[in-house]
């Protein structure tokens, strides 16, 4: 495939068209995915944000286009193969009856597993490893079901990085959390980020966005409508046109990133 030789991006989508039951979501979008980069995908309700995202991690296979990770369509590889190169957090998901913490982030090691591998050292350490960069060492012997909905979080994200992909992604990671544990779970992320691990996280706030992304994707309507640094995509311009929000942009205080404040309306 000639595209794929002339972009070296690990995970991409090319000329995908995604839906469900007949009713077409997004058609012939293109993106590449930078390489150790935070990636964060913006836009209203119902745009296809987290039908891309889906797209991308081989839970929604394409109409029409492919998407292509590691210079082959994802398609090609098996599950567990897609497994160990690509970690996902989706929405949510159920809660196993009484499982403990340490049970639940070493099914992160389930790819690694087969007939003649079983339980190593190794993966002994990704677990270890995954609570302490989620603050959950001390926790492992608790049941999940009984922890709050922060350190619940956390110990999904927790099994996502026991897997020890490269590539993380991540479907709306802080809905239902509270102000002080959506900054705790983005400054994670940030820590991996700078880490070396390519991030892709569909997010709600547009200012929490500009502030961790390093690469800003604005979804409207099924399309692409900018892309590139916080910096360069955020506008007053793009924020009326892909959300419909008259608005003012200025630094952010605290990390000089766009900032928006809604302008009220008559």
């Amino acid at each position: 495939m000639s595209e794929t030789k002339m972009d070296g991006a690990r995970l991409r989508a090319v000329d995908v068209t995604v839906g469900y039951d007949g009713k077409i979501v997004s058609r012939d979008l293109s993106m590449s995915v930078p390489d150790g980069g935070f990636t964060v995908i913006v836009g209203p309700n119902a745009c296809g944000k987290s039908t891309l995202l889906r797209a991308l991690a081989r839970l929604l296979r394409p109409k029409s286009g492919e998407v292509v990770l590691d210079g082959r369509a994802i398609t090609q590889y098996g599950s567990r193969e897609v497994a160990r190169r690509l970690g996902l957090l989706p929405q949510s998901s159920a809660i196993p009856e009484s499982i403990t913490v340490a049970d639940l982030v070493a099914r992160g090691r389930y790819p690694h597993q087969g007939l003649l591998r079983q339980w190593t050292p190794a993966d002994e350490a990704a677990v270890r490893e995954a609570l302490a960069a989620t603050s959950l060492t001390e926790l492992g012997a608790w049941q999940v079901d009984r922890l709050s909905g922060g350190q619940q979080q956390r110990a999904w994200v927790a099994m996502v990085l026991a897997q020890r992909t490269e590539l993380v992604l991540l479907d709306e990671p802080t809905t239902y959390l509270d102000i002080a544990h959506q900054v705790e779970l983005l400054d994670l992320f940030n820590r991996l980020h700078q880490r070396g691990h390519t991030i892709v996280a569909v997010l709600h706030d547009l200012n929490q966005a500009a502030r961790y992304a390093t690469h800003l994707v604005a979804m409207r309507d099924g399309a692409i409508v900018a892309q590139g640094p916080p910096s360069e995509v955020v506008s007053a311009e793009l924020v009326e046109e892909v959300f419909g929000l008259p608005c003012v942009v200025v630094p952010d205080p605290v990390t000089g990133t766009p900032a928006v404040f809604p302008r009220s309306r008559p």
